[in-house]
């Protein structure tokens, strides 16, 4: 597994309940972008409309080689390839919840590229003091014990 990209903003934002695999329906330039090095998720989300999930707000940055430069857009709505039944237990768990749909990761698997989604829930800012408390204190008894 190559990891091309990652949301480190994901899991500061939110927590993070269930992570599911997908598929991503893309381009032959999109896809050179990506495994180049072009590809940016921190700002992009998903959401389900007609039993499909869609990743939205993703940047892909538009090679000079691509042969249709001008006519690429780098912000389309790109469409998650996932069974039926798990968009049915995606979009019950969302609905019923209320909780969103967060892309965490793009990586390759088998000359495939995919990408990790997580159901997650939104940390207050109370919940991301304590994160934040708990990794420092962390750090600091690895230190403690690292020294002795």
């Amino acid at each position: 597994m190559n990891i091309l990209c990652t949301n480190k903003k994901a899991s500061f934002k939110f927590s993070l309940i269930k992570k599911i695999e997908a598929g991503l329906s893309l381009h032959g330039w999109e896809v050179k972008s990506i495994k180049s090095g072009h590809a940016q998720i921190s700002e992009s989300y998903i959401t389900i409309k007609n039993n499909e999930a869609y990743l939205i707000n993703a940047h892909l940055k538009v090679l000079a080689t691509t042969s249709e430069s001008d006519k690429a857009n780098s912000r389309r709505s790109r469409k998650l390839l996932l069974n039926k039944r798990e968009l049915i237990s995606i979009s019950n768990e969302i609905k019923q919840n209320g909780y969103t749909l967060v892309p965490t990761k793009m990586y390759t698997k088998k000359s495939l590229i995919k990408l990790e989604i997580a159901i997650a829930k939104g940390k207050q800012a109370h919940d991301k003091r304590a994160d934040i408390k708990n990794r420092e204190w962390e750090r600091n008894k690895d230190r403690i014990l690292k020294n002795r």
